[in-house]
């Protein structure tokens, strides 16, 4: 009897293992786009009134969990009934984050009346409808994020028993929310972590200065953030597409990867674009 039960324990030690060992292969495969992911949804997260800053993150880590829920069981299913599927959804949600990249693009370089236009009729009436907006977008682009991130490490552990995938995958999940939306949290805190070390250094000495590098910074790691935020949109749907097909992977081998996938997003997101500007422009001129 006993020597049942320790041969179990060896059983389940030996099984954490695998997993941790598993784990840390497919966060290493990750890290990429863990890092586009950071950049995205701090740029999203900030922006908001000090007071409501936290309230926010803490929402869109709420949906992140939520969309974890959801991807997880859906890409071990399809994985193991129908693995084309999980190639077309991300296809799919590559076209969303190089739309939404693009756009940013397109709207700094020509920011013409147009454009000025549809922002004051997408505008919300108010404050609150404004964070749900920008709320419901961090959570959409998450979303899709986490897509790519569950489908990476799932391949990392493809051929693997169907409980080391469920556990490897996530544990990848649960450390790509935790991770992210902490290290963004103390982004978004930064100046406020400066105003208390000012305050508690009566203006004086290194924690003096410490603090004010912290206020001053805040503003140019936002801008810096929304860059690359900007970029990473890009890079990473146009990495979606070259990874899944074929053709495009071995069309320029000479280009380096992260400029070929950069110019592949910025061509998907493009066409994307021009696509709902016409379907956009079509509707208008049949409802009238």
């Amino acid at each position: 009897m006993a020597s049942g039960f320790f041969a179990v324990l060896d059983d389940i030690a030996a099984l954490m293992d695998d997993v941790a060992v598993s784990a840390k292969l497919a966060t290493k495969k990750t890290a990429g786009i863990l890092g586009d992911d950071l950049a995205v949804n701090a740029e999203k997260a900030t922006g908001f009134l000090s007071s409501r800053e936290l309230p926010v993150l803490w929402a869109i880590t709420k949906g992140s969990f939520i969309n974890k829920l959801i991807i997880v069981p859906v890409a071990l299913l399809l994985s193991s009934f129908f693995p084309a599927a999980i190639t077309v959804i991300l296809l799919l949600g590559g076209c969303y984050l190089a739309y939404e990249g693009v756009e940013k693009v397109v709207e700094y370089f020509f920011p013409s009346a147009t454009v000025a236009e549809v922002k004051e009729e997408k505008q919300p009436e108010n404050e609150a409808s404004l964070e749900q907006s920008k709320v419901k977008s961090a959570i959409t682009t998450d979303f899709i994020l986490s897509v790519e991130i569950v489908i990476i490490a799932l391949g990392s552990v493809s051929g693997q028993d169907l409980l080391l995938q469920i556990l490897t995958v996530s544990i990848v999940a649960l450390v790509a929310t935790v991770g992210v939306y902490g290290i963004v949290a103390l982004i978004v805190r930064m100046d406020d972590g400066g105003h208390a070390l000012i305050k508690k250094s009566n203006g004086k000495g290194i924690v003096n200065s410490v603090g004010t590098l912290l206020v001053k910074a805040l503003p140019l790691v936002i801008r810096m953030l929304s860059f690359f935020g900007t970029v990473a949109l890009i890079l990473v749907a146009g990495g979606i597409f070259v990874h899944n097909l074929n053709f495009l992977h071995e069309l320029m081998p000479n280009i380096p990867s992260m400029i070929y996938e950069f110019l592949i997003g910025l061509l998907v997101g493009l066409v994307a674009l021009g696509l709902f500007a016409l379907v956009k422009l079509l509707l208008g001129f049949f409802r009238k």
